[in-house]
């Protein structure tokens, strides 16, 4: 309240516009409880009682079996402690805020409850044997999480799906329980693989289910329960089971992404459209920019594909990332006119200020546009806190000349700018993830290839390890989990692709000297000169690089006769 006051005073003083910048992740209450342990507390604790009731459902849900006594629920928190321990040890960075916990723990209470529920339908239909087991949705948990949070997150749902879902359903055979869930939550995982359309879904379904159903068939004939009317409902049940599982994940998808703020791969390579609003801006206003993102896409992608990092999230994020130069475009060299510089009328501190706004207004357009929050982050960070080095440098050139003004008694002292790095510098943060880094360093390696003259392996190497080596110096990459080895790996990436996008081409001769030739020598006499010759065994190459023949040396090529001159010249 007192900050609005405050800005309508400034605006009737004529000291305000009146507008605030739209900041990212303006909720103070949200972020807290993200971290906050006692919110982590009140997850485990209901995930723990929702364990505890669905263990009573389920043992009301098969006839004749006693309700759950004081061991099952000891045993049950045990293998909860276990959980914990393997989430807090192992998986610290995957599950990194209450929001992604509670996806897991949720994900895993869901698949528990339609299993109560299908074991409930099983035992109303009379189905016996291995078959309701089988007919359960093993496939849900590992599936959702592996799509959503990765294939280790998936196992990790396998693997505590089966050992609780194990104690939950006490009343079914729990060696085929834990066979059967391990074997199909484990194989989800692996037909779950960098899933880009959600049709890799449904398929993923359709082999689950059918691997159910080959493993009921198995189990049945092993049990010698095998009957020619129930061969259809013991190999059906499992292999809908798995379809319905595959369809049910693809259509929720969506809305799971939107709850618990996760974006998957599908997800990014549905932003990665350049119809977007912005992007057609950026390439009408701003051609230069839109140019250089698309080119710093290419790069990143490649060396996050190097390093295991996330190629879609990196391609879209670096789309984005200068979208703030919309606001002032011709400041910026890309987008210049060529006669018309317009920082020749601006101090270099006045200079500074426009090139740094661009992170802010570009913060300021994404959050209007509701873009992904990791964009927003990549916007933030792809400057990280590095230093405007050419207008800094034009800053103490000023200075310099200031002083020697004063000192010559042509200026007052009172006229001598005070120059500071931290005027200079971009506001940051640090890149603060793999993906943010590459973009970093994939943005500066572009803007500065741009004035290598005559690329060659050599310069283009020395110009990566130069900015790589800078960058880390200055201390831009020591808070984010890039390794030395990494880094190496996303420099080689770096050169790769920028000596397949320099490499030169041959030289073509133009049409208008091939005629002119052709008249002068004539096309035979021509064919015959650009053929390679060869001298003292060696192979001299002429400027055509379609003719390949060798030809006899001049010393013993024969002259030839002269051309007698046509019966109608008589």
């Amino acid at each position: 309240m007192f900050e609005s006051l405050r800005r309508a005073r400034l605006q009737r003083e004529g000291l305000s516009c009146g507008k605030v910048r739209r900041k990212h992740q303006d909720g103070d209450l949200v972020d807290e409880l993200r971290t906050h342990p006692a919110a982590t507390a009140l997850v485990y604790l209901l995930f723990f009682t929702g364990i505890g009731l669905l263990m009573k459902v389920a043992a009301a849900a098969v006839p004749g079996t006693i309700q759950p006594q004081l061991t099952a629920y000891l045993c049950a928190a045990a293998v909860g402690g276990a959980l914990v321990i393997h989430l807090r040890v192992a998986l610290r960075e995957d599950v990194a805020d209450n929001t992604e916990l509670a996806l897991v723990l949720g994900t895993l209470l869901l698949q528990f409850l339609a299993s109560v529920g299908m074991i409930d339908f099983a035992y109303q239909k009379g189905w016996t044997g291995a078959l309701p087991i089988l007919a359960l949705p093993h496939a849900l948990g590992p599936m959702v999480l592996s799509v959503a949070l990765g294939r280790k997150i998936g196992l990790f749902g396998a693997i505590y799906s089966s050992l609780l879902g194990a104690i939950i359903f006490m009343s079914v055979n729990v060696v085929t329980y834990l066979a059967c869930s391990a074997l199909i939550g484990f194989l989800v995982v692996l037909f779950t693989n960098r899933v880009r359309r959600r049709n890799r879904l449904l398929m993923a379904g359709l082999y689950i289910g059918a691997v159910a159903a080959a493993f009921s068939l198995i189990m049945h004939h092993a049990a010698g329960a095998v009957e020619p009317a129930a061969l259809g409902r013991v190999m059906g049940i499992p292999l809908l089971v798995g379809i319905l599982t595959g369809l049910a994940v693809g259509g929720a998808m969506p809305m799971i992404e939107s709850l618990f703020g996760v974006t998957t791969e599908v997800t990014w390579l549905e932003q990665a459209d350049l119809n977007h609003p912005l992007m057609r801006r950026l390439s009408i206003e701003a051609p230069g920019t839109y140019h250089h993102s698309l080119i710093v896409a290419n790069i990143a992608e490649a060396a996050a594909e190097a390093v295991g990092a996330n190629a879609a999230m990196t391609r879209v994020c670096a789309y984005f990332h200068d979208i703030g130069k919309l606001t002032k475009p011709e400041y910026f060299i890309e987008n210049m006119d060529p006669a018309n510089n317009p920082h020749e009328d601006l101090t270099a501190r006045m200079s500074a200020l426009i090139l740094i706004a661009h992170v802010k207004d570009g913060v300021d357009l994404a959050i209007k546009h509701k873009l992904n929050c990791s964009i927003i982050d990549v916007i933030e960070q792809h400057h990280g806190t590095t230093l405007a080095w050419y207008f800094y440098k034009r800053a103490l050139d000023q200075k310099a000349e200031m002083i020697r003004l004063v000192e010559q008694g042509k200026s007052k002292e009172d006229d001598v700018p005070q120059v500071t790095e931290d005027v200079f510098r971009y506001p940051g943060p640090k890149p603060q993830f793999k993906e943010a880094a590459i973009i970093s360093l994939a943005d500066a390696i572009e803007s500065a290839s741009r004035s290598l003259e005559k690329p060659n392996p050599a310069r283009v190497e020395a110009l990566v390890d130069e900015i790589v080596q800078s960058r880390m110096v200055d201390g831009q990459l020591d808070e984010c989990d890039l390794t030395i080895a990494e880094l190496a790996r996303v420099k080689a990436s770096f050169i790769k692709t920028l000596l397949s996008m320099m490499h030169s081409r041959v030289k073509y001769q133009k049409a208008s000297e091939t005629q002119a030739a052709t008249s002068i020598i004539g096309p035979r006499d021509m064919a015959a000169s650009a053929q390679p010759q060869v001298h003292d065994g060696r192979t001299v190459a002429m400027e055509s690089p379609y003719i390949t023949s060798s030809e006899t040396p001049p010393s013993e090529r024969k002259k030839r006769a002269p051309r007698k001159p046509p019966a109608s010249a008589a």
